[in-house]
């Protein structure tokens, strides 16, 4: 764990204007306990044992986004993301995601219906956080293969599209934020979240994204939150009790930097008092953004929560490693795995 985390920071040393990973214990000053180093790797070996030739993952809800999630799962383990034992999972899996960004518009999952625009936030947020880490002349080594009219695309094109492709969605909507297709005039938060997170992802690696993009993403977020800190997920009002929409605004304001702002105290507020209590539907996606949540806003809070979250992982993982839940074995195993990898804080997007 040691040489690959030496070997990670060398590379992001290299990229100027990267974001740089933080070694497991810069924040905490504590090592990554032993049950988070187990269940993950567990996880890990599941998700590497399921990964189909071509990179992507089956079974329940699949696409570039549920392939950036898992490759995200590897990159976050503190293993040499390209001559670690999981170096050759992930250029699968950036090989797979990038085979299938559309070449004109950028989007990835463009065809994908009601999913695609959560398809083209994760996988965004997955090639910026590969961005910087994983060597591009290694990506299409020995794969056979190219990506559409262009040929082998690079990394940092492939983000350079992405961000083109969700800027260019949301000067088509209303709302400022983004709803299930890359055409859609309506909103709602959980959709806008993938997509945000993505952008910010993008700036923090380095790629430029205008800040009028920024601004009017954190206005619809700000337009959908109550003074009580709930986040309502699409129109107007009815805003409902969500701990997955609470944690994804606050998120959404604590990596755009906007702390100040009356909204996220307002958020983050109704997250942390809370901290015993699950998320109603969707487990492991309210535990996947809780957890980012609670580190950016209150990392005394996360600490608590956090122990929590291992004891329960530890006790739901099922003998193959995988983690169940309403979406499908690949794609609850990773969020659970990105819900426990703020313990080792490498990807980028978990830095505070």
């Amino acid at each position: 764990m040691a040489w690959g985390a030496l070997v990670w920071f060398g590379l992001m040393a290299s990229h100027p204007g990267i974001a740089h990973a933080q070694f497991p214990t810069a924040q905490m000053g504590e090592v990554v306990p032993r049950d988070v180093r187990e269940t993950y790797e567990k996880g890990l070996k599941f998700l590497a044992t399921t990964q189909t030739e071509e990179g992507n993952w089956e079974g329940g809800h699949a696409g570039p986004g549920v392939t950036g999630m898992a490759v995200m799962t590897f990159l976050a383990s503190g293993e040499d993301p390209n001559f670690g034992i999981y170096s050759g999972n992930i250029r699968r899996g950036l090989r797979s995601m990038l085979s299938g960004q559309d070449a004109t518009t950028g989007i990835f999952g463009g065809n994908m219906g009601h999913t695609s625009m959560y398809n083209h936030g994760f996988a965004m947020l997955a090639v910026a956080e590969a961005y910087g880490a994983v060597d591009d002349a290694d990506l299409w080594s020995g794969s056979g293969g190219t990506n559409g009219a262009n040929g082998v695309r690079s990394l940092g094109h492939s983000l350079e599209l992405a961000v083109r492709g969700a800027v260019t969605s949301q000067k088509k909507n209303r709302y400022g934020g983004w709803r299930y297709g890359p055409d859609a005039t309506d909103a709602d938060t959980s959709v806008s979240g993938a997509v945000m997170v993505g952008l910010l992802a993008a700036r923090n690696a380095g790629i430029e994204v205008p800040d009028e993009a920024i601004d009017r993403g954190v206005a619809y977020f700000k337009s959908m939150t109550s003074p009580s800190g709930q986040v309502a997920y699409a129109g107007v009002g009815g805003f409902g009790d969500s701990i997955p929409r609470t944690s994804i605004g606050t998120l959404v304001y604590a990596i755009s930097r906007r702390k100040d702002m009356s909204e996220f105290k307002a958020t983050l507020g109704a997250l942390t008092n809370r901290l015993e209590e699950s998320s109603n539907g969707y487990l492991r996606y309210g535990q996947y953004y809780q957890a980012q949540a609670l580190f950016q806003g209150d990392v005394d809070a996360w600490e608590r929560w956090n122990d929590q979250l291992i004891r329960e992982l530890k006790a739901d993982q099922q003998e193959d490693g995988s983690f169940s839940g309403s979406l499908g074995k690949p794609v609850d195993t990773a969020l659970a795995l990105l819900a426990m990898a703020l313990n080792f804080r490498f990807l980028p997007i978990y830095e505070r």
